[in-house]
Parts: structure tokens; sequence; C-alpha cells
């Protein structure tokens, strides 16, 4: 054991107080008005990708539909003209623009677009329902706007007020007489600064959030209006549309489903306010071919998370149906689960409440324990209505949610007797970190180099579907050893045991115990050459494996470019070189770190850029039929057991190499 001397453990003592002196009172920062918003936008809304440049426009659309809802407009333009440049109308009742009480030299307009957490729907004596509940939208959008400009018609005389990044550029100015006008004009440009020069907003993604907002509310109509210029040629969205749906969300209904066949009529639905807790409307079709979905909103704010109100619908029809069921003496019907009826179903759902919670800033999960009670009991009651008063689509719908009961179960049963016999046949490597879904559907392995990154990995991965092998070095070539080292090398006998499937000619698609096998190595050369053995390997040892389209190659970024609070990812040096011209200004200083492996990336970090699907780029792994032979002769050439050949390919094609990282 090493020993410490006396006068080194003090001086170390020394060094630590001296240090903690540096750390003062001034160096705690205070973030005032609406800086906060621009240093970590994704607090407020979600990030600063596409779509949350979206949520800028739906918080302004959200404002004016809560006035819509309230009775106090009728009519909402939205209108997109080009550098990304929004305005919303509305002829509701306007902005207040009097002084306000507790800022006396601002009026109430700019208070609210630059304070937040200021509003008029916290104490719900203005709006019974609205969407923006923490009075910050507005304010966000501004804060992170280049430029919005607001102007109000009201009490007969119009005012308007220019921001820039949040801050007030001059007081309000007063327009004069406006007889015959009414309501708010919001115009703004998202700053690049925070967004980039990359990011635009989608006229077809505004053009879908107006015609919803107009389906959720059939008292309003909607204009939209974009510059043509704007569209795409081959493009279905228009440059000019009316939005009104008298039916509501019956016309949402039909037009998602079209002409599809569908097991009853559609099931559709309103209670206005009830008990006074709130407002709630469906319209529900089971359909055997389109893809079942459930589209559901709360006070116009699309919950694309779901939440307690789903939770109601689903719990709902779920008795409901079950109930009929026992009075029509069904003996199946104690199969149904809420799946089994929701499988085939296309609904969608809206709800007004007071005061309801949300899961975050963004608004994506309704978090309010009334609403799942709201939603279950009206909805149940007219359900049962339903199924009464049309006994004969009531039985085929019956039938149609047995079916669907009886299916998932006999899946269920094959699958955990296929998993289970191939689990008993193995003996599973002990470093494997598997998954926990018994089917291999969905599932997906990713083999890692070394402890370090396998570590990693497996804090960043998704327990149920994503498994972890984690080997160690450099696997053995299987192009240039013998036979027998094949069954002798450790790693390899584990990935073999691990993957279940056999290799050569034992090889069985079947009992392959994964849908995906994902090679996960460092973006390094070192990295590259564990691939190259790993798909040599896969080559000669697996092929039906590469054929039925079970390989892949992950694409772990090799740099971070971070400047302010923006961090991307870059996959090499070429992307990073272009990331550095096309999302930052030339004058930025942008810090770039490079990783030295997967092991010394954060799991989060790990997740968010290679591990989780939606966010991670794979590269599938293919041999063309007409390049079958082409691809044999470069695996031996490269990998077989004869070094010349190597020799040869790199004299041959040295000229190509750029940059070499060695």
């Amino acid at each position: 054991m090493a020993k410490i001397r006396s006068e080194d453990l003090f001086k170390n003592l020394e060094e630590t107080s001296s240090s903690s002196k540096g750390y003062t009172a001034k160096d705690i920062e205070v973030l005032e008005g609406l800086e906060p918003v621009r240093r970590r936008p994704g607090m407020y809304i979600g990030g600063t990708d596409e779509r949350a440049l979206h949520h800028l426009a739906a918080e302004i659309l959200d404002n004016a539909m809560d006035e819509a809802v309230a009775g106090h407009a009728s009519r909402i333009e939205i209108e997109l003209k080009p550098s990304d440049i929004l305005i919303v109308r509305d002829n509701g009742r306007g902005i207040p623009v009097d002084p306000h009480p507790k800022f006396k030299n601002k009026s109430a307009l700019e208070v609210i677009m630059t304070t937040l957490h200021a509003g008029g729907k916290f104490g719900g004596k203005v709006y019974d329902t609205s969407g923006g509940l923490h009075g910050v939208g507005a304010s966000v959008v501004n804060a992170l706007s280049e430029w919005m400009e607001v102007e109000v018609a009201r009490d007969k005389r119009s005012y308007k007020q220019r921001f820039e990044r949040g801050h007030a550029i001059g007081k309000l100015k007063d327009l004069g007489a406006a007889p015959n006008r009414r309501g708010t004009i919001v115009s703004f440009k998202p700053d690049t600064k925070i967004f980039g020069t990359s990011t635009h907003f989608s006229p077809a993604t505004l053009h879908r959030m107006a015609r919803s907002k107009a389906y959720l509310f059939r008292g309003v109509e909607i204009r939209w209006k974009c510059d043509p210029a704007l569209l795409k040629p081959d493009s279905e969205t228009p440059a000019e549309d009316v939005l009104k749906f008298p039916g509501g969300l019956l016309d949402f209904l039909k037009g998602a489903i079209g002409s599809a066949k569908t097991v009853t009529r559609p099931f559709f639905g309103q209670i206005n306010n009830r008990d006074g807790k709130g407002t709630v409307e469906w319209a529900i079709a089971w359909a055997p071919e389109p893809e079942s979905f459930v589209n559901s909103y709360c006070n116009t704010i699309p919950t694309h998370q779901g939440g307690t109100h789903e939770q109601g619908l689903r719990s709902g029809l779920t008795k409901s149906l079950r109930a009929y069921g026992e009075r029509t003496g069904n003996k199946k019907v104690g199969l149904i689960m809420p799946d089994d009826l929701m499988e085939g179903a296309c609904a969608v759902l809206s709800i007004f409440i007071r005061e309801p919670e949300f899961q975050g800033q963004t608004k994506e999960k309704l978090s309010s324990p009334d609403a799942q009670r709201l939603v279950e009991n009206g909805l149940r009651d007219h359900f049962d209505h339903f199924l009464s008063e049309n006994p004969q689509e009531a039985d085929a719908l019956l039938n149609f949610v047995v079916a669907s009961a009886e299916d998932r179960l006999e899946r269920r049963q094959k699958k955990e007797t296929s998993r289970k016999s191939a689990t008993r046949k193995l003996r599973l490597p002990g470093k494997l970190a598997d998954c926990t879904r018994d089917a291999p559907g969905g599932t997906e392995i990713f083999l890692v180099e070394g402890d370090s990154a396998g570590g990693s990995a497996k804090q960043a991965r998704d327990r149920n579907t994503q498994a972890i092998l984690p080997l160690r070095g450099k696997i053995l070539n299987v192009a240039s050893a013998a036979a027998g080292k094949l069954q002798q090398n450790q790693e390899l006998s584990d990935l073999v045991q691990a993957l279940g499937c056999g290799t050569g000619t034992r090889y069985r698609d079947e009992d392959l115990r994964y849908e995906r096998v994902i090679v996960m190595t460092d973006a390094d050369v070192d990295g590259a050459h564990i691939a190259s053995l790993l798909l040599t390997f896969f080559y000669r040892e697996m092929p039906e494996l590469i054929a039925g389209g079970h390989l892949f190659l992950a694409m772990p970024p090799l740099y971070r470019l971070s400047h302010g609070g923006k961090s991307i990812y870059a996959r090499d040096d070429a992307h990073k070189n272009q990331l550095l011209k096309s999302d930052f200004k030339a004058s930025a200083k942008v810090d770039v770190s490079r990783f030295k492996g997967l092991g010394e990336m954060m799991p989060a970090q790990l997740k968010e850029t290679t591990m989780k699907p939606g966010n991670r780029t794979l590269l599938k792994v293919e041999i063309a039929d007409d390049d079958a032979k082409a691809t044999g002769d470069l695996v031996e050439r490269l990998m077989g057991k004869k070094p010349e050949l190597r020799f040869q390919f790199i004299q041959e094609n040295a000229v190509y190499a750029k940059d070499v990282d060695v």
C-alpha cells in the first residue's frame, strides 16, 4: 500500500481550499426577462429542430383558437410568406393595451409579450377553457423570433408594437381610429441564431395544423394562405384554402378513412359541459384495412403521446362492449382486452376542460385525472345505447374484436413457445444483456467492442427490445483462420450462441432470436477493422442472415459541435465541415470535440445519436444478386490467407485515400 506523507496531505488541503475561494457570489448568474428562453429553448419548445419551429406557430394559433372557443372570434387567418414570416390574424377581442397595474409604464400587451407567466388564462375568469395555461406561449415565440409585430384593433382604435429577440422596440403606438375592425394580428420571423438557416416552416405541416383546428371547433372558419413560391411543384397543399367543417370530428374521421369498408357505421357524439366538468366529442370507426390510429386533443392542443383522456376512451369502450357480450351470452367476451378493441379502431377524440394538466410545456401528454373519468363515463353511456340500438352491427363488432383477441393469444403462444424452445437449446453467454421481449419481432442486438462501450450501451438501450453483446478486442478473421479455430474462439462462440440460429449448413432463419443484428463500433480505424472482421464472419458463416435483411451497421458520430446552447453531431470530417458551414455563422467560435470511442460518450448521447429509432442512422448490409461473385472475390482478396493480394489492393487504391486516420 502506498504511503502519503503528512506534508503532502496538508499541501493538497491548502490547494483545495484556495481553489474553492474562486467560486463566489459573483459567479452566480441570474437570467432575467426572456433570456432563459434563448439560452435553453429546449426547456420551452422541446428543441431547435423543425418540430420545435412549428411549435412556435402552434402557440400563436392556439391563442387565436382560445378566442374562438370562448365565443369571441369566428374567423382566423394564417399566412406564410417568404423568409419564414408567419402571420396569424383573428377577429377576437384583441389583446388588452391599457397600462398594466403592476407595470404602469408598460401596456398589458408589452407585459404579455415580454414576461414569462403573464396572461389571462390563470384564474379562469376570462377563458373557461384554453390551450395556454402557463402564460409563456406568446412570450416564448417573441423570445425566439428575430422580430415580432403585434397589431391590435380594440375599442374602435388600432395599436401596434414591434419586438426584436424578445425586447420591445419603442412603446405601443396608437395608429388611430379603426371603427370597423377588431382582433389581433401577430407577425413574426423565427430567429436563425436559434433554429439555424436550414430549418424552415413547412406549408404542408402548417396547413394540416390549421385544418385540424377547424375540425376541432366547428364554430370557427380558418383561412389559409401561402406564397405559391414556397410550394413544391408536386405538393398537394393549396396556396389558399377556407377551412370550415360543420360536422366537426365526424368530417375529420370520414376524411381520414376515405372509402375503406368499416365493420359498423361511425360511432360519434358529443357531451357538452357534463356536470360542469367539460366537453367531450368523439368519432370512431372500426375498419380491417386502414392502419388504426387515435388522434386526441385537449382544448384543441394535439396530445401526440395520449394521456388520461385516451385511457378513458379505451376503458369506456371496452367495458361497454364486454357488458354487451355478457348480455348476449357470448362466452368469449372475457378474452377482450383494450388493445383488441383498439387494434382496428380509427378514432378522433377531443375534450375541453378547465385547467388541464400536461406533462411538460410542449403539452404532448395529458395527465389530468378527471379527464379519464369524464371521457369514460360519458362515452360509455352513449356506446351502450349505440350497441343496443344496432344489434346486428354490435354483433359484427363483437365478433371482429373477439377474433382480434384470439389472434393475439395465438401469436403470443406461438412466439413464447418458439422463444422458450430456442432458449432451452442455448446456453446464453453471461455477458449478454438480453432484452425482455419474448418474440423476435421488433428486437435487435448490438455488437459492441469492449466492456466500456458495452456499459454505455446497456444504460442507453431500450431494455424491452434492445440487447447488448460486448466483444473483447478484434475477433478472429474467419477468412484466413483454420476451420477448427472458429469453434475454439470464445468471442465467436458467444456470438453464435446469442443469435441462436446456427452457422453454415445448420443455419435456420426461424431460430434467429433478434430481428436486427447491429454492428456498433467506434468511428475510427480500429472500429472499422472490427466491423470488417464481423462482416467477414457473417458473410462466410451466415450469408442467409444478410440475405434475410437482418444485418446493419450503426453510424455513431465522430464529432460534437457546440456553440451556445446548440449541439449537433457529425459522422466524419466531411460531415463536420459541412455542418460548420451550414449550421453556424462564420464568426462563431464553435467548440469541436472528438469522441475517442463509444465508451466515452454519455449514455444519453449514445441513445439519442446512435441507438434510438427515429434519430439514428443505420446502414443495411446487402449483396446485390449481380455482384455476388465480385463480393466473394473482394472478401478473399482483403481478408483471405494471401497477404500479397492485400498489398496489391493497397498499391492500386492508395491514390484514392485522403485524410487517413492512423
